[in-house]
């Protein structure tokens, strides 16, 4: 172990740091030591990072903490957030057009020196998941406790593996997992997060060698690592660390039947750090310097060395504590809402749902309207979908009404229900409660979900799903849903106007062909190709390999 302090210091010989491309720590050091020259001059006293590389994100982190400056990772870097940041930043350092770049901060270097683990501050913003996002102060000093604490609890197990991500190191979680915990440990790292099972794969059968390799993924990349994967070899990954939320039971058993292993997962957050960690269903427990307690309401308060000196942080998770000192989590506190005078826990209803075979995933929401009421965000699974398809959705959700009506009272059964294939989480796994209410409120969508599209010779190649809560199922047909054809002509219509120079006046069909069913959930291939001589738009829809729909619409001229 190098301490994270004397990172910037001479090496004792050639050390590899990232891979992806190589990045040596000679290399590191002095770029770090040329930006920190380069911040002086400039006079920097605070700055925002964004990098999308995280060798490039360690550079950066550790020259301004050499230059004595203040670092602020923001979540992202949508208006709305770099707004809020402004007053606290004099530099934003990012990848994006217009902010000062990396290799535009180069002086002649400053002389290496060990940093101060208490003068070298980083400030994380929160994703705002559960309110406003919020600034969360660290030390470097706090950081390098918990790398201590990772290495001393999983070092052994890893040994040289190198470190693949799917999480951004712009949070906690992927920042000590995927750069500050390698760069003192003496482990390489991949430079970029790889958001897809398929890149996680690629990477992992590169790196299948002597060094071996490790995951930092969130919980909805692992929940989608489906079976055709190359599990044998996959099955040599050294660890598995899940976090940023909840992984349900049925993932990681499913990783344990696969990989031989159950993912260790991680229990924290920006404000503490890193909490507990636990394997397979069992109680979680606490890292090394972590002391647990709990409010009167049996919410979790924390005291640790991740922590300022004497704080302690207070919770809304309910738990319940374990006289062998480990614990189980209850649920958020601050996800109870009040209907009608009576309490009722989200969380706990969301558990419930979530059980049924039908369901793969689900948020609540409190809708308010006349009087309030609950309604229900689901993501499918097949078998979900399936009773969809050929049952219908007054079937599937009455159904679900049943299944929670043994877990709560009438009052609390959802009213408002919004079908998806899967939820919108981000990267970290997240989504936050105004997006869920932002989707209840909403009204079902009327148009497909694209998901890619490209131009070749003229003709446009679009790919669709079908959502499955489309608007235009009610009434066509109740129990079996079925797109019509109307909207489908009116889809391709649409599209090609967004894509093409078209006529602006609609004047006829010809050749229209419908010859296979589209239904909920099924992903077609829609071609668009505009014969200008003749005014028509030529297109066609396909399932797979089967054709479903085709024809000719008639443009020409407006009035004039």
């Amino acid at each position: 172990m190098t301490p994270l302090h004397r990172l910037l210091l001479e090496s004792p010989g050639p050390r590899a740091l990232s891979l992806a491309p190589a990045l040596e720590h000679a290399e590191f050091r002095q770029r770090a030591l040329c930006l920190a020259a380069a911040l002086q001059r400039r006079g920097v006293r605070r700055l925002a990072l964004h990098l999308e590389d995280a060798a490039e994100l360690a550079i950066a982190l550790f020259g301004a903490w050499r230059a004595g400056v203040e670092v602020i990772l923001p979540a992202d870097l949508q208006p709305g957030n770099r707004q809020r940041l402004a007053p606290e930043v004099d530099l934003w350092l990012t990848d994006q057009p217009g902010d000062t770049r990396l290799d535009a901060l180069q002086d002649e270097p400053l002389a290496a020196a060990e940093l101060d683990l208490d003068a070298c501050r980083l400030t994380l913003s929160t994703s705002g998941s559960s309110g406003e996002p919020k600034l969360i102060g660290k030390s470097l000093r706090q950081l390098a406790n918990e790398v201590d604490a990772l290495e001393a609890l999983w070092g052994a197990e890893l040994g040289a593996a190198t470190l693949i991500g799917s999480v951004a190191a712009q949070h906690i979680y992927g920042l000590l997992f995927r750069v500050l915990w390698p760069l003192a440990a003496g482990r390489t790292f991949l430079r970029r997060a790889l958001p897809f099972p398929e890149d996680i794969q690629l990477a992992s059968l590169g790196l299948a060698d002597a060094r071996g390799f490790a995951w930092v993924a969130s919980p909805a990349l692992l929940k989608r690592m489906g079976d055709n994967l190359d599990w044998p070899a996959l099955g040599r990954v050294s660890k598995v660390f899940s976090s940023g939320g909840a992984l349900p039971a049925e993932a990681a058993q499913e990783l344990q039947r696969r990989l031989g292993q159950w993912p260790t997962e991680i229990y924290g957050s920006s404000e503490t750090g890193g909490i507990a960690w636990r394997q397979g269903e069992g109680l979680w427990q606490p890292f090394a310097g972590v002391a647990l307690s709990q409010d009167d309401s049996g919410a979790l308060r924390i005291a640790s060395r991740y922590l300022p000196a004497g704080h302690i942080e207070q919770s809304a998770d309910a738990v319940r504590l374990d006289a062998s000192g480990g614990f189980e989590l209850l649920g958020r506190l601050d996800r109870i809402v009040k209907l009608e005078e009576k309490r009722i826990s989200l969380p706990m209803l969301e558990g419930a749902l979530a059980s049924h075979a039908w369901v793969a995933d689900c948020r609540l929401g409190v809708i308010s309207e006349n009087r309030a009421y609950l309604g229900a965000l689901v993501a499918l699974s097949d078998a979900g979908l399936h009773v969809l398809r050929n049952e219908g959705r007054r079937a599937l959700t009455q159904a679900l009404r049943v299944h929670l009506g043994d877990h709560c009272e009438a009052l609390a059964l959802p009213r408002r229900w919004r079908l998806l294939r899967q939820l919108p989480l981000t990267a970290q796994g997240k989504l936050p409660q105004a997006q869920v209410d932002a989707l209840l409120q909403a009204p079902r969508t009327r148009q497909p979900e694209r998901v890619e599209e490209h131009e070749v010779d003229g003709e446009w190649r679009l790919l669709l799903d079908v959502p499955p809560d489309l608007a235009h199922f009610s009434g066509h047909f109740p129990r079996t849903p079925v797109l019509p054809g109307v909207v489908q002509i009116d889809w391709a219509l649409s599209l090609a106007r967004e894509l093409l120079e078209l006529p602006p006046r609609f004047c006829g069909m010809e050749v229209l062909k419908f010859q296979q069913l589209a239904r909920p959930g099924d992903r077609l291939q829609l071609t668009l190709r505009f014969d200008a001589e003749r005014g028509k738009l030529h297109f066609a829809y396909r399932n797979g390999d089967a054709p479903c729909s085709s024809g000719r619409i008639l443009l020409g001229p407006g009035h004039v």
